[in-house]
């Protein structure tokens, strides 16, 4: 045995409640959310990252024209607020305050416009550096045990919750173990807990765009027969873009000279927005369903990419997480209550049945909306032409349209 093997068995085994693995927008929600039972009940957490965190210095914040960006529905913001963090998140929020949905060569449309809602704004998009940022502010102020860069070697059930060991040369027992890694670690694999792949063939290429003129706040979901493209509002005049690939046909997108790429993107979308002026960095994600086989087990929740990955058609990803991150935390609540500890599974169970109808409404929404329009027939399109018009013109249905795009559906 090693000198610093000897040194790693000899530490002492910290014991906590809660174990959050992974760091990043979902886990650090979670954490964040956790603070009233932290300070309330004397919750021992703790949050294990494997990438070390960026400076939270305010003057060292340089927004980049590539940076990553997330959609927020109006219901994720209202939970933000309710955490006491939307004023610093809103610095950097641009409001979506129509939404243009629309199939290519049909003239059927939809529009929603926050007004007919009486709210300010039916969404937000915010960049992902923002919302860490603002997260990892916040549990400066908690008293919580960070482990960060860590990752999790190790994990195995024992009684009482898991025991993780770390590369740190950390261990730990957790009397719950909350997977929020985005399903990249492999532990939720080294458990057994399979997952259920429905590929689309399909690859989502995501860059950030000059446009020549301002977008007003609105944000376009076009369907085309290669499958959907999307632009979601920035600061200033840029949009974020997320342009659906058949499986196979991005490497001419992602090899392409800016100028032939802002050509091929203005002839699959047209003019609405203006005219393409400058690209940035372009990223590729192969698209896929993936919903985990078990969310709970004694001891142990799933959340976020390590639950359900979706398709992006909708923007429903991390609004779907968050809702999860607050049913959890309203399940341990109500628990600790009854006198029942966090990895109880009378408690996991109440979240899950809790989250399984809302995961299967959105799942079915955004796989629908791939599966319908990805049909290339004559007598569909038209029709789906038809349901655009219709839909627009009726109140009552374009209003759910709304809600759900809202992340008010429940």
């Amino acid at each position: 045995m090693t000198q610093d093997a000897r040194k790693t068995q000899d530490r002492p085994c910290q014991r906590v409640d809660i174990a959050i693995v992974g760091g990043g927008l979902v886990g650090a929600s979670l954490a964040c959310a956790l603070a009233p039972l932290i300070e309330r009940s004397g919750l021992n957490v703790a949050v294990i990252e494997a990438n070390p965190l960026p400076d939270l210095d305010e003057t060292a914040y340089q927004p980049s024209f590539d940076a990553r960006a997330s959609a927020i529905a109006q219901g994720s913001r209202d939970r933000f607020e309710a955490l006491g963090l939307w004023t610093a998140m809103a610095e950097e929020a641009e409001p979506i305050r129509r939404i243009h949905v629309s199939e290519r060569g049909r003239l059927g449309a939809t529009r929603l416009n926050a007004g007919e809602f009486g709210v300010e704004a039916l969404g937000y998009v915010l960049p992902n550096a923002w919302m860490g940022r603002v997260l990892h502010q916040r549990l400066g102020e908690l008293s919580l045990d960070w482990h960060c860069p860590a990752r999790v070697t190790s994990i195995s059930p024992q009684d009482g919750g898991h025991r993780l060991e770390l590369d740190d040369g950390s261990r730990i027992e957790a009397g719950l173990t909350v997977l929020a890694d985005g399903g990249r670690s492999g532990l939720k694999e080294r458990l057994g807990i399979e997952s259920r792949h429905e590929a689309y063939d399909q690859v989502a290429v995501i860059a950030n765009l000059e446009v020549s003129r301002s977008h007003d706040g609105v944000a376009f979901e076009r369907f085309t027969p290669e499958g959907p493209l999307a632009l979601l509002p920035l600061s200033g005049q840029r949009m974020e873009l997320v342009w659906t690939h058949q499986g196979g046909a991005e490497g001419e997108t992602l090899a392409a000279s800016d100028g032939d790429f802002l050509a091929r993107l203005q002839q699959a979308f047209g003019d609405r927005a203006g005219h393409f002026r400058r690209v940035g960095k372009r990223h590729a994600y192969p698209l896929s369903l993936v919903t985990a086989t078990e969310q709970v087990r004694p001891g142990l929740a799933v959340l976020g990419n390590a639950a359900h990955a979706l398709h992006p058609v909708a923007g429903q990803g991390f609004n779907l997480a968050l809702r999860g991150v607050m049913d959890l935390v309203a399940a341990l609540e109500e628990g600790l209550e009854a006198g029942r500890a966090p990895g109880d599974m009378a408690t996991l169970q109440a979240f899950e049945a809790q989250r399984a109808a809302d995961r299967h409404s959105v799942t079915r929404f955004s796989d629908g909306l791939i599966r319908l329009f990805g049909v290339d027939h004559p007598l569909l399109s038209h029709a789906r032409a038809a349901g655009l018009i219709g839909l627009n013109l009726a109140g009552p249905l374009r209003r759910a349209l709304g809600r759900r795009a809202m992340g008010r559906e429940r």
